[in-house]
């Protein structure tokens, strides 16, 4: 059987870690981290330059903490997260966010499609209708949604959603570069131009408005720009002019106490 096939049963917690991106999240981490340990022990907290005890707090809760030493944006906490990873011999890594807003009772979901399909991306799909989700957003999502299926011939309900279970050497094979939160819609349409599986699962819709890290006019100009350079590089070859990002100081790592 090909590797990149899912693995049964207990094994999850064998070939899989899980990453959580956090800003200033000290507060849901306390709480956050020892429910997804439950499914997956190894639990990574990425630290984005927080300057509350965000990295602290994750440690204490027995989370190993990624600290950049400045902000980077959630596209580049999530690749080191993954390369972390990658580093440490995960097969999977499963994405979901630091401010509580997924529920880690859905993990198993994730597993059981993945087992049961052979996809390399399961994504968590969020209900629109939701009443807490701010309609402005709500519209946002879909509409995004709606401009990538288009795109991608393929139909994709929650291109923004970050609750997902990808197989590793899948998402560094496709490369990302985003650092800000174009990075869900870059991932998803990455892989299914390459041709890998992606499987949809449905989440709870948890919404913290006070808490969200999205800025509507410049995170959706930043995913404007990103999605008509798609557009355009869709019109050419591959091969165009890339720009190698500017080196960035060394991340500092901090392992559970135990």
């Amino acid at each position: 059987m090909s590797g990149r096939l899912a693995k049964m049963g207990a094994a999850w917690s064998e070939c899989c870690a899980a990453v959580l991106p956090a800003l200033n999240e000290e507060w849901a981490l306390g709480k956050l981290v020892p429910r997804v340990r439950e499914f997956l022990p190894n639990t990574v907290v990425v630290n984005d330059a927080s300057s509350d005890r965000t990295a602290q707090v994750a440690q204490t809760a027995g989370a190993t903490v990624l600290s950049h030493p400045e902000h980077r944006g959630k596209g580049a906490a999530l690749k080191t997260g993954w390369e972390w990873c990658a580093q440490q011999g995960c097969e999977w890594v499963l994405f979901l966010d630091g401010d509580g807003q997924h529920a880690p009772e859905d993990i198993p979901r994730f597993f059981e499609a993945a087992d049961r399909t052979a996809a390399t991306l399961v994504a968590g799909q969020r209900d629109f209708s939701c009443p807490h989700m701010p309609r402005l957003r709500a519209w946002t999502n879909a509409w995004m949604s709606r401009r990538l299926s288009r795109l991608s011939g393929s139909h994709l309900p929650d291109s923004q959603c970050g609750f997902r279970l990808v197989h590793v050497p899948s998402l560094i094979s496709a490369g990302p570069s985003s650092r800000r939160f174009q990075i869900e819609s870059e991932v998803l349409l990455s892989f299914v131009l390459r041709g890998e599986r992606v499987e949809w699962v449905p989440i709870q819709t948890i919404y913290f408005k006070s808490r969200s890290h999205i800025s509507p006019l410049s995170d959706g100009g930043r995913w404007l720009r990103w999605y008509w350079n798609v557009c355009r590089q869709a019109r050419a070859e591959r091969g165009a002019e890339s720009t190698d990002p500017p080196a960035l100081a060394p991340t500092e790592i901090i392992i559970p106490r135990s």
